[in-house]
């Protein structure tokens, strides 16, 4: 089905093209949404009266172009990602991190329009990513991946932490006993039951029968 697009479609094209698309694809989602008209002869009419201002919009969007190329081709984006000590990166730096990236300086880009070597970038360094801007331009931006690297348990089990200075303080006031002196358990350990016990005492011998006078 042909028809005239009424807005700029970034998937499709600008105000004013001539598109050929699937018919429900316009009649559940161009039209009713007012991004598309039928072609005929009525709606070529209308855009025909449009021309110029067609004509004068596109102007704009190519300065516009020009003027964001300038900007982003004097910026040097830098981040900083968690990485090994390899200077590996936990993940990849993608299209999505770029554009929030530009987002947070006041550059919005759609994540469509960069173009990153690869998959993404996944070690720390210096690369260079594409921006598609209006019709044939696009802008070069330098990028700076910088990693902060990340503890490890293991790293840390190799560096156990420091015993507290009270510890310490404690375990320098012992003492060691001095030489031939009695241990303490064994000055403290209790009498025998042997030597507790008092000695049992011999029987009494029984008194001696009085003599009898006479």
């Amino acid at each position: 089905m042909k028809v005239i697009l009424n807005k700029d479609l970034s998937t499709l094209g600008e105000e004013g093209d001539v598109k050929d698309v699937a018919r429900g694809y316009a009649r559940n989602y161009l039209f009713p949404r007012g991004i598309a008209l039928p072609y005929t002869p009525k709606t070529v009419k209308l855009f025909e009266a449009r021309k110029e201002e067609i004509e004068a919009k596109k102007t704009q969007k190519r300065q516009d172009a020009l003027s964001l190329k300038e900007r982003l081709e004097n910026l040097e984006l830098s981040l900083t990602m968690p990485a090994g000590p390899n200077g590996k990166l936990y993940g990849a730096v993608t299209s999505q991190t770029v554009a929030d990236e530009l987002a947070k300086q006041n550059f919005q880009v759609d994540r469509k329009r960069i173009d990153l070597a690869g998959a993404g970038i996944k070690n720390v360094g210096k690369y260079k990513a594409v921006i598609k801007l209006y019709e044939n331009s696009h802008a070069e931006i330098q990028i700076v991946i910088i990693g902060q690297e990340i503890k490890t348990e293991s790293q840390s089990a190799a560096h156990p932490a420091r015993p507290a200075r009270r510890r310490r303080d404690n375990a320098a006031g012992e003492t060691a006993p001095a030489e031939g002196a009695t241990p303490v358990a064994e000055q403290s350990a209790p009498p025998s039951a042997a030597a507790a016990a008092p000695e049992a005492s011999a029987p009494a011998e029984p008194p001696a029968a009085p003599e009898n006078e006479g």
